[in-house]
């Protein structure tokens, strides 16, 4: 029996979720601590994506119990519960007109909204929503519109928009996809600055690769198949062996600077030989 703890950020128990005769997700069981910087790794179809939607209290699971912020899913209105929660995914920013001011697009996630109507904003709001922006290297694109920006632009605005609400958790899906060296670098960067400061929330990382990763990440969790590979300390979990299993190949797995790095194992070359005929 687990026992429940009230004061997680996260905590799931024997969390399963199926569609049809698909198990996504399969007997979960996974607890995040208010101080702690959590990355989850696997490959495509491996369940990170539900894992985050349970999260975000946006899928409930088909059996088993979710705790998010102390509030189980199933019994607590996900409509007061989801303004505590910082969420940047790609399903988000697909939704994010293309002619919507960047300042626009931050400021109004204080009001759990997507795309700006006729809502009054304070000036408070609009400091705070400058500040992000800035914080994250774009508070000069606050007028332009989201449809310009390249892609690492849109990146670091959806971050600014997750932590406009002051957020008690922070989700992060895939935040480096699609960025080149550069723009994943400095983004890696900007990421590792929030995982040192003490007074930022509770935070998920999801991803593929461990080279995206920054210093500061304090656990991991692995899943392939909808199942947990290994789930603890980053140093004790981001071993070749549990990397190996995760992801199906044989891994050489590396740490340097605070920055991890895995390469697949190669097999040494057969010797060829010359023989007269």
């Amino acid at each position: 029996m687990v026992e429940i703890n009230p004061d997680a950020v996260l905590q799931f128990v024997d969390v399963s979720v199926q569609r049809d005769s698909k198990l996504l997700l399969d007997r979960i069981n996974w607890t995040v601590e208010e101080d702690e910087r959590w990355a989850v790794l696997g490959a495509n179809g491996a369940g990170k994506s539900t894992l985050l939607n349970i999260a975000a209290a946006i899928l409930h699971p088909t059996s088993g119990e979710a705790y998010v912020l102390g509030e189980q899913l199933g019994r607590s209105d996900v409509f007061e519960l989801r303004p505590r929660i910082g969420l940047a995914t790609a399903a988000l920013a697909a939704r994010i007109p293309d002619n919507e001011l960047v300042s626009d697009v931050v400021v109004s996630a204080g009001y759990s909204v997507l795309g700006r109507w006729q809502e009054a904003y304070g000036r408070l709001d609009m400091r705070r929503a400058g500040r992000l922006l800035d914080r994250l290297g774009v508070g000069h694109l606050a007028e332009r519109t989201f449809g310009t920006l390249s892609e690492g632009e849109r990146k670091r605005v959806q971050i600014a928009r997750a932590l406009m609400t002051d957020p008690e958790l922070l989700l992060l899906d895939e935040p480096a996809a699609g960025l080149d060296l550069g723009g994943r670098e400095d983004l890696i960067r900007r990421l590792t600055r929030f995982a040192a400061d003490p007074d930022a929330p509770a935070s998920v990382l999801v991803t593929h690769h461990v080279e995206e990763l920054p210093p500061g990440i304090t656990h991991v969790l692995l899943l392939k198949d909808g199942r947990m590979v290994a789930s603890g300390l980053t140093r004790d979990v981001l071993t070749a062996e549990n990397l190996g299993e995760t992801f199906g190949v044989p891994l050489i797995v590396e740490q340097h600077d605070g920055r991890w790095y895995a390469r697949v194992r190669l097999r040494p070359k057969p010797e060829w030989k010359l023989t007269a005929d």
